[in-house]
């Protein structure tokens, strides 16, 4: 088998090849991951990573042909995803303390619980918008605590389709969510301002 260079599998990527794409993500998989890990800590939250990096680097394949260096390249993009991670832990770390009471005799905690209800109704209501195999597998994985695992074996599918599946309910989660923050911070500063 003939060893391709990055910069010709690069330029196949560029135009669709998913061998070209499949062999850059064999070939830096497991760098890319002690990488990320080293940072997060998490197993999990570093394959989520990691996989949003590789899945980056096909949305935007047709760029990889101005790219010098591949390595550099996905190192960066980690990077970038890596600081919006962090971000995010802070943004949520600062919510919970402030939501959070300090006891449960707390007069706040009246106001939390129908705060943290209003929350996971909104994510109720994203993940009701998934397609039914993937809502069934955010479900399984956020309210029953299954690994990718236990939920390829109960639907009798691979990992890897749970796991895309997974990132990809999550991502519309998110998404969903960022685009309701508004409607949330609302009611959370009319229920602290009554």
């Amino acid at each position: 088998m003939i060893a391709h260079t990055d910069e010709e599998l690069m330029a196949l990527v560029a135009t669709g090849n998913r061998g070209a794409y499949s062999l850059l993500y064999t070939r830096y998989l497991n760098q890319l991951y002690r990488y990320v890990y080293l940072f997060c800590k998490s197993k999990e939250q570093s394959e989520e990573i990691v996989q949003d990096v590789f899945l980056k680097i096909w949305e935007r394949r047709e760029k990889l042909s101005g790219v010098e260096s591949f390595k550099a390249y996905i190192f960066r993009t980690s990077k970038n995803l890596l600081l919006d991670h962090i971000r995010k832990q802070k943004v949520q770390v600062r919510a919970y303390d402030q939501l959070v009471p300090v006891t449960e005799e707390s007069p706040m905690m009246a106001d939390t619980q129908l705060i943290y209800s209003q929350y996971r109704y909104l994510i109720q209501q994203a993940i009701n918008q998934l397609p039914q195999k993937r809502k069934m597998i955010v479900e399984m994985r956020t309210q029953e605590d299954l690994s990718l695992d236990e939920i390829a074996d109960r639907l009798s599918i691979s990992k890897s389709v749970v796991k895309k599946q997974l990132y990809q309910g999550m991502d519309f989660v998110r998404n969903y969510m960022h685009s309701q923050a508004n409607i949330l911070l609302i009611v959370i500063w009319l229920l602290l301002h009554q």
